[in-house]
């Protein structure tokens, strides 16, 4: 017989929630003896020596580093704020500034359901966790893919960071069916019994052309929790208090990569990604320039909602209208010709040239598709998609 949503033990989820505090001490043991982790870490920290005869000290070292600095760590809460350090590095380093907006309308105990729209594998989340570390709020679960989960070390960490996994290599319909129901389940519980906001992502996949759009199957699956209780469609959704959140970047470090694969997908019907390019692409993406940046929280979904198409479009209004519109946005507009009735703001000559210079190092080939990739949310605010 199904565990019903409200006796769910936790032993329920087991196989996809995230770790527990009493078990973060033997993950991170584990990581500092994880060769491959260690190897990794060795090569971030020292590309130009990681194959040369000094590895094997170097391995050692960075061994002996990993356990010293995770000596500390017991807790998630422990783990985040080493985190935290590392996060306002990176923000220094490959941002011209990042701003919140719109948290000043959340409840600051209350839990949410965060719904955004999908430009980094790694970055959204952190982004929204490190904005609501920052202004004192509780961070959030983070639902990520199994397919990004291919390494043991990676599982370890993402499960480390408060990250729930979705099962999306389940085969057949059935075994679909019954990941998708386990997840709504995890959902409801973790927002409703546990007071744990919720990040997910608005589809499955990131939106490579610049397009945000909510598919609603990701709220059909909100909704499979209570479906059988008989409680109505509308009523089930305000209970989990959806939240839209739009995170937008001046620039993508991985703009070329996305035009690339989009470009072949027109040209050859299809795109066939490199073993680990996901992993690839989340180092990239914590690496890679970004330009300024802002995470912005809109309001608390309220009315009564038909059905999931009706959800999916107010989500989709208001990340259409909280979504930062850079200079890159524009220029790209400008530089297709697309630009209508439209006026375009007026920008300074060190900003064009940035924008230019930028464009210069995409391959012909691409270029087109790049420039889409930040033309198309000025046409989605103008509703021209």
């Amino acid at each position: 017989m199904e565990t019903s949503l409200m006796n769910a033990s936790p032993e329920a989820f087991d196989a996809i929630r995230p770790y527990r505090d009493e078990e973060v001490r033997e993950v991170v043991e584990r990581l500092t003896h994880d060769t491959e982790f260690i190897n990794i870490v060795l090569r971030f920290k020292f590309p130009r020596l990681a194959n040369s005869l000094l590895a094997l000290p170097l391995r050692w070292l960075v061994a002996r580093e990993l356990k010293k600095r995770l000596a500390k760590i017991n807790s998630v809460h422990d783990l985040q704020v080493y985190v935290e350090g590392y996060m306002a590095q990176m923000i220094a380093n490959t941002t011209q500034g990042f701003t919140v907006v719109g948290l000043d309308s959340l409840e600051p105990n209350q839990s949410y359901l965060f719904i955004s729209n999908h430009r980094d594998i790694a970055m959204d989340p952190a982004f929204v966790n490190y904005a609501l570390h920052i202004n004192g709020r509780n961070t959030v679960r983070i639902a990520i893919g199994d397919n990004l989960l291919k390494k043991n070390y990676v599982n370890d960490l993402m499960r480390l960071n408060k990250s729930f996994i979705v099962q999306r290599s389940a085969k057949g319909v059935r075994q679909m069916m019954a990941a998708f129901n386990l997840l709504s389940r995890y959902i409801h519980h973790s927002i409703k019994e546990e007071s744990q906001s919720i990040w997910i992502a608005q589809k499955e996949g990131r939106a490579k052309d610049g397009i945000d759009r909510t598919d609603p199957a990701i709220i059909k699956m909100f909704y499979m929790a209570e479906k059988k209780s008989g409680k109505p469609f509308s009523e089930s959704i305000a209970g989990l208090k959806i939240v839209p959140v739009a995170l937008s970047y001046e620039y993508d470090p991985l703009d070329i990569e996305k035009s690339r694969e989009l470009v072949q997908k027109q040209q050859e019907g299809h795109y066939a990604k490199a073993e680990f390019e996901d992993i690839n692409s989340i180092a990239r993406g914590i690496a890679g320039f970004k330009g300024k940046v802002q995470v912005a929280f809109g309001k608390p979904l309220t009315g009564d909602f038909a059905d999931a198409d009706a959800v999916a479009a107010e989500v989709d209004k208001q990340v259409r209208q909280l979504y930062k519109l850079y200079p890159s946005n524009y220029l790209a507009l400008e530089a297709l010709n697309e630009v209508g009735d439209f006026t375009i703001p007026s920008f300074d000559a060190r900003t064009k040239a940035e924008f230019t210079q930028r464009l210069a190092s995409c391959p012909e080939a691409y270029k087109e598709q790049w420039l889409r990739l930040y033309a198309n949310p000025v046409k989605n605010y103008l509703s021209r998609l």
